[in-house]
């Protein structure tokens, strides 16, 4: 018997056409891209997070010359969170990109291990997380539960 997994999402062309808090979220990523740290891929992933007390929290790539001590943009930013405001849970994040030797002008998506991490803090807290995928230019995906992006996720309650 074959299945299907399907997801939906909202596709925005520019930043002017998300609502006002989802446009200043993006904004901050954007901004804060030149943060990351990426001698190696020249790939610089910016993320910035609404929590539920209302803080903004960023985070950004940073990479090791040992690749397996890099830590994606999205890792470092929950990590952040939950050591500076662990009774918030992020309720949406904004993740974008300034790719260095190509344009820059398609969603981001977080990568398998970021998905899974996502996924847990989601469990974590008991609160849906929306996800803002952006380059820094072109159009813009909004999930509204980012375990649409990891349907078969591994969780504590799953064997």
């Amino acid at each position: 018997m074959q299945q299907q997994i399907q997801f939906t999402y909202h596709l925005f062309h520019n930043i002017q056409d998300l609502k006002e808090s989802d446009a200043f979220l993006l904004k901050c990523a954007r901004d804060n891209t030149h943060l990351a740290y990426a001698p190696y891929s020249q790939f610089r992933v910016s993320a910035a997070a609404l929590l539920s007390n209302g803080k903004i929290v960023f985070g950004t790539n940073q990479e090791n010359a040992s690749y397996p001590v890099s830590i994606c943009a999205e890792r470092s930013l929950l990590a952040s969170a939950a050591a500076l405001f662990p009774e918030a849970h992020v309720q949406t994040m904004a993740i974008t990109y300034h790719a260095m030797q190509h344009n820059s002008n398609k969603p981001i998506s977080p990568c398998g291990m970021c998905r899974q991490a996502i996924i847990e803090h989601q469990k974590r807290y008991g609160q849906t997380m929306r996800l803002i995928l952006s380059g820094e230019t072109g159009d813009i995906y909004v999930i509204d539960d980012a375990t649409a992006l990891l349907p078969l996720a591994f969780t504590s309650t799953k064997m």
